[in-house]
């Protein structure tokens, strides 16, 4: 994880590097001609997809006709790594799949939250993410292998429309080994369906109750060597809570040309424009009174339990007016950019180099709630890696090595809200500039030691830099205008460590077993305000690591039925932590120093008569701190709270999807199929103190769908309606974590009536709600 112990890590790399591609290149020159190309080593996933991801692949061109594929990769078959592939069937092919949350909670360990706007989703892997408020962290993403994480670690899923992707894959537990910066709780792939998938052109169309609706398209085929796919999609909608229409647009394209055998050229881009009316977080009683924000039109003929934000009547100083959602005329206007590309080429028929690099460019313009935040956030993401797939000392193996860069220019304005009168800004109140850099190096091997046993062993090494400046300005009330100003001059240095090992006694079953580690480094915004809550350099933050073991097993006795679980311990240092410190003071980052996340994963598929099937994900997330004093303050008094053995807020104990689906296989009424489930999530405490905790629930979904095949100029046509939370139950799709406070006036911290009261938590979720939707392909 971090680079306390040199000497332990500089052996581990250079063990790593001894059975590097290279090295496993020279063993065979050695050996003569006895090389063999190591057979492909499937992996049980989780979930509704292909076993294992992407299926098995040659490289080269496939024939003339067909589409250029590319050699496999460890991203590809991931040995080793805890991995649920999410696909299409049942899950984004017959149903409305609105956001990428439908999707992802298929995955046993993923949790999905709502963020700010509609289309907007936190995810959390085992936890890893439970306390963001919108930007994505502890995770790496990436779209066909290309990384849409930038290089300091944010990640937004707004620019994820469901029906553009052919499955989804989800590591879990720390993948920084694999990965690097940020991978602490895992990672996703998004993976885009294929042209020779396609083979034509497909329009869809969805509806369904608060004005949602969504238009797109998709194009795809093969020509010779080319093989492209496109995306494009339209969405648009009231929103079931007021104040929260939203409109967006996405761009996905996906092209290969192969000009020879041995080379491959690969071209992604993605734009994505969003813009969403944002309502305010209430707090747990004025969800109770009021979830849904009705009759909030004005703060001052405003309706029992709705949500107001006190806005300084000049933007600057002094006075401040209570202001609703729509009178604030909250916001947010993003786009991001995405282009990358890849060249591939085979040096032989085991060895494969590839080089790719991504410009991702945010621009953001959130004039929502007090504040305001604009800003530019162009980066670049470098990446050079060479598999190597062959015999190593009279053993299959699969080497890989890689170097990795990525950078990131932010340039970020803050400034107040003025009320009234649209989205107004206010005055200036921070500037921050900076540039964050991590270059590292990884490498891997996967090693079939028999038929039966599979050893994988992995490290990287990794250098991120944070330089800039930050300078925030005051407004006193006697006149005048301050600036302080905060410089930024950070490094940090980690190794991460992983080693795995599989053991297979039959075709049934699989035993698994995993120790690896994670690291995240801060980010520029988390170093420019200190533990006091005021701006100024917050230097001390080190990098967040933990050290993680899983265990698990998958049984497959039959083609129909697949049971998995794992068990994972993962014990964290310093994990980076933000909290307010107190009313009318700013929320600043800090290290937790101890804290532990344990618990048990279960995945189930069951065909158990002909055209039935059960599917189940289920999730235990046990998260505590073992070591960590609060700190809190009010007035002239501080005090200080040992906050060890309580649970970490945001992080529900079980969580479960359960799925019966049927589908009817022949006679005239083939391609008829249906289903109902249910997802539950339990409560979870949303203060340090676990004095409070946000209402779990359960809601249960049904859906019928049909599919039929066309003669003539159409192919086929997929009609669906789905019934969403049947039984109308009021539930929290999202509360954020609320500071604990004390008595200015006696230090005693209070209770939990405080925070029940305390705004800025809670976004309701969907009430009974209906969508449909067709699509037809040519």
């Amino acid at each position: 994880m971090s680079h306390r112990r040199p000497g332990r890590c500089a052996r581990a790399l250079t063990f790593i590097l001894a059975t590097s591609p290279l090295a496993i290149a020279a063993a065979q020159a050695q050996g003569g001609n006895q090389a063999v190309a190591l057979e492909e080593l499937s992996v049980t996933s989780e979930g509704n997809g292909a076993p294992g991801g992407a299926p098995a692949a040659s490289a080269g061109t496939a024939g003339p006709g067909l589409p250029p594929v590319s050699a496999p990769t460890p991203l590809d078959k991931p040995v080793g790594e805890v991995v649920t592939s999410v696909g299409r069937e049942g899950v984004i092919d017959n149903r409305a799949a609105t956001t990428v949350a439908d999707i992802l909670r298929n995955s046993p360990g993923v949790t999905v939250r709502q963020g700010n706007g509609p289309r907007d989703v936190v995810v959390s892997i085992r936890g890893n993410n439970a306390r963001a408020t919108g930007v994505s962290r502890n995770m790496v993403v990436l779209e066909d292998g290309f990384p849409v994480t930038q290089a300091d670690g944010s990640s937004r899923f707004d620019l994820v429309d469901p029906r553009a992707y052919s499955r989804i894959d989800v590591f879990r537990g720390p993948q920084s080994p694999f990965f690097g910066n940020f991978a602490t709780g895992g990672a996703l792939n998004f993976v885009t369906r294929r042209g020779s998938e396609i083979n034509g052109v497909e329009y869809g169309v969805d509806a369904g109750s608060f004005g949602y609706l969504n238009n797109y398209a998709t194009f795809g085929g093969v020509s010779g060597p080319f093989e492209y796919s496109l995306f494009t999609s339209d969405t648009r909608g009231n929103g079931f809570i007021s104040h929260n229409a939203f409109d967006t647009q996405t761009i996905n394209f996906l092209g290969t040309y192969a000009p020879t055998p041995d080379d491959r050229f690969t071209l992604k881009i993605i734009n994505n424009e969003v813009a969403t009316d944002l309502p305010g977080r209430g707090s747990l009683n004025q969800f109770r009174l009021n979830p849904f924000q009705r009759g909030c039109a004005t703060a001052a003929a405003a309706a029992p339990g709705c949500v107001t934000y006190n806005l300084l009547l000049n933007g600057r100083n002094g006075a401040t007016v209570p202001v609703t959602a729509d009178e604030g005329a909250f916001f947010r206007g993003d786009r991001r950019t995405i282009v990358g590309g890849r060249w591939e080429h085979d040096f032989d028929a085991f060895t494969t180099w590839r080089t790719q690099l991504v410009f991702d460019d945010r621009q953001i313009n959130q004039p929502f709630y007090t504040s305001s935040g604009r800003g530019d956030f162009p980066g670049f993401n470098f990446l050079t890696d060479v598999t190597r797939r062959g015999d190593l000392f009279g053993l299959p193996a699969t080497g890989y090595v890689a170097l990795a860069y990525n950078t990131l220019d932010s340039h970020s304005l803050t400034y107040n809200r003025a009320p009234y009168g649209g989205p107004r800004l206010g005055a200036l109140t921070a500037d921050l500039e900076a540039t964050q850099a991590n270059l590292g190096g990884r490498a891997r091997v996967e090693l079939q030691l028999s038929d039966q046993w599979i050893a994988v062993a992995g490290i990287s090494a990794e250098n991120t830099t944070i330089n800039g400046r930050n300078i925030t300005y005051g407004f006193p009330a006697a006149g005048g205008v301050t600036t302080t100003l905060a410089n930024i001059d950070r490094s940090f240095l980690n190794v991460a460590p992983e080693l795995s090992l599989l053991y297979r006694p039959d075709t049934d079953w699989q035993f698994r077993g995993r120790v690896a580690t994670g690291y995240a480094t801060p980010s520029a915004s988390n170093l420019t305000v200190t533990s006091a809550g005021v701006p100024g350099n917050n230097g001390q933050l080190q990098t967040q690591e933990n050290l993680g073991f899983d265990i698990g097993a998958d049984w497959t006795p039959l083609p129909g039925v697949r049971f998995s679980v794992t068990g994972f311990y993962e014990f964290f240092r310093n994990e980076l932590v933000t909290q307010s410190p107190g009313a009318g003071l700013l929320s600043y980052t800090f290290n937790a120093p101890a804290s532990e996340h344990r618990g048990v994963e279960v995945g189930a598929d069951w065909a158990f008569a002909p055209g039935w099937r059960a599917t189940a994900a289920y999730t235990f997330d046990d998260q505590i701190y073992t070591k960590y004093v609060e700190q809190l303050s009010a007035g002239s008094l501080t005090r200080r709270f040992d906050r060890a053995g309580n649970h970490i807020p945001g992080v529900p104990a079980n969580q479960l999807l359960a799925r019966i689906c049927y589908e009817q296989a022949t006679g005239p009424l083939a391609g008829l199929g249906g289903y109902v489930e249910t997802v539950f999530q339990d409560d979870f405490f949303i203060d340090n103190a676990n004095l409070l905790k946000a209402p779990g629930y359960a809601i249960v979904n049904l859906n019928v769908h049909y599919t039929t095949e066309l003669v003539g100029y159409a192919k086929r046509l997929n009609l669906f309606f789905e019934a969403r939370n049947v039984l109308d139950k009021t539930y929290v799709a999202s509360a954020q974590n609320r500071a604990n406070s004390i008595s200015a006036a006696s230090g005693l911290q209070n209770g939990a009536g405080v925070l029940a009261n305390t705004s800025g938590s809670v976004f309701a979720g969907a009430p009974r709600n209906f969508v449909g939707g067709m699509r037809l392909s040519f």
